[in-house]
């Protein structure tokens, strides 16, 4: 019988002094404020936050740790101080990988894959789907609110093929399937990376009057997995741990943008998603494994994509390097990001007090499938001529054989119809 490696993880409780959250989630991250409160580091972190154009005050960093240090800790000021410094501190950014941070504010080309089909007449992915009743995006506001869709007929069973084939492709590559929940702590969603609160937060938060001040819809499944580490001890002889989920994914972003219209950029949509553990010396490597095999898998859908290695100011809080892979929309006429893979290193480990007992773990993820951004893909490279979508052959066998999407008969032509008012 083999022990599957998930299932040997168990919690270790770990006093940190820092807290992240005092709701629901108790993880304290346990920062490395041997490198933060250098002084000699100043500059440094200082550069790396501008080259980010990201948030983060290492000067007051510094300015609040001498403070603490000359207050007595009976001091009315001394918890104001404390509290603020502990804020200050948790928005410095991660590290950025030192080729990366020479960029500038343009990624750098690392691959092109496959081969782009020639200029012509395209549609792009709405109109196919209007013509082949695969889709419905307008007058549904009032139901399902804006940014959101239904996938009729037979892209709806090209959605659950394409899940499928990609799940069947991680569990080969060892990966363990986790089914994870969409609720999660504000603390862990903080914990790897995201800000939850103010007006451009892209997280959906529940109403506090009802749920509480700590619940929030999660925005990916790398969220739930890092969750289900956080505040554990793990045994090095299972690393690198390997997991992998299908989830529902909710962003609050919003965009005006023409090449972003349509199911392009919506507020909930599906994903498949990687998210690996790692020894820290085993972590750029690892990068590396997860791209190759995003690579493997849209290559073996037919299309054509290039990778590029992101710049600074493209990594968010978390990430030390981050590639992108966008894939040729013919329909659009343009590239459009597909899926992307991130080394955090031990940012997100620190803060949710995920470990084993030599150190912080790296944590890394990746996304294996974005449904909506691979449909649009995969429909306009696959439009011919009499108007049918021709599918890649290695999902034949997830759609039942079909190696054509039709015009769909039994979905019904959908139309306004004005009434009077009696």
């Amino acid at each position: 019988m083999i022990l599957r490696k998930v299932s040997q993880i168990r919690p270790l409780v770990i006093r940190f002094w820092l807290p992240v959250s005092r709701g629901c989630h108790t993880v304290a991250p346990q920062l490395d404020l041997t490198y933060l409160c250098d002084p000699q580091n100043i500059g440094e972190i200082s550069k790396n936050i501008t080259n980010r154009k990201g948030i983060g005050n290492i000067e007051r960093v510094h300015v609040l740790k001498k403070q603490l240090q000359e207050l007595d800790p009976n001091d009315k000021l001394y918890n104001a101080t404390k509290s603020e410094f502990e804020t200050e501190v948790l928005r410095i950014p991660n590290r950025t990988h030192p080729q990366v941070a020479g960029y500038g504010d343009s990624p750098k080309t690392v691959e092109i894959v496959g081969t782009k089909p020639p200029d012509s007449s395209h549609l792009d992915f709405q109109e196919i789907c209007k013509k082949l009743r695969l889709l419905r995006t307008d007058q549904i506001g009032n139901f399902c609110g804006s940014k959101s869709y239904y996938f009729l007929g037979e892209l709806a069973e090209l959605e659950h093929a394409l899940v499928r084939y990609v799940t069947s492709k991680l569990l080969f590559n060892k990966f363990e399937l986790v089914s994870v929940p969409d609720i999660l702590p504000r603390g862990t969603i903080e914990g790897c990376g995201m800000n939850t609160k103010g007006a451009r937060t892209q997280v959906y938060a529940l109403d506090s009057t009802l749920h509480g001040p700590d619940w929030c819809l999660s925005g990916t499944s790398e969220m739930a997995l890092a969750g289900y580490l956080s505040n554990k001890t793990l045994n090095s002889d299972i690393l690198p741990l390997k997991l992998a989920a299908v989830s529902r994914c909710y962003r609050a972003e919003t965009s005006n943008l023409l090449e972003e219209r349509g199911i392009y950029r919506v507020h909930e949509f599906t994903k498949v998603e990687m998210f690996v553990v790692t020894q820290p010396q085993n972590s750029e490597q690892a990068l590396e494994d997860i791209l190759k095999l995003e690579m493997d898998i849209f290559e073996s859908l037919g299309l054509h994509f290039q990778v590029l290695d992101m710049p600074p100011h493209e990594l968010g809080a978390q990430a030390y390097r981050k590639y992108d892979i966008e894939a040729w929309m013919p329909g659009r006429g343009l590239y459009g990001e597909i899926s992307s893979c991130s080394n955090c290193l031990d940012y997100q480990a620190r803060r949710l007090g995920i470990r084993t007992h030599d150190g912080f773990v790296h944590t890394l993820n990746g996304t294996a499938c974005a449904v909506p951004r691979l449909l649009i893909a995969l429909v306009e490279m696959g439009q011919r001529k009499n108007g049918t979508v021709g599918l890649p052959e290695v999902l034949w066998p997830y759609m039942g054989g079909k190696q054509l999407i039709g015009k769909q008969k039994s979905v019904p032509d959908l139309r306004l119809i004005k009434t009077k008012k009696v």
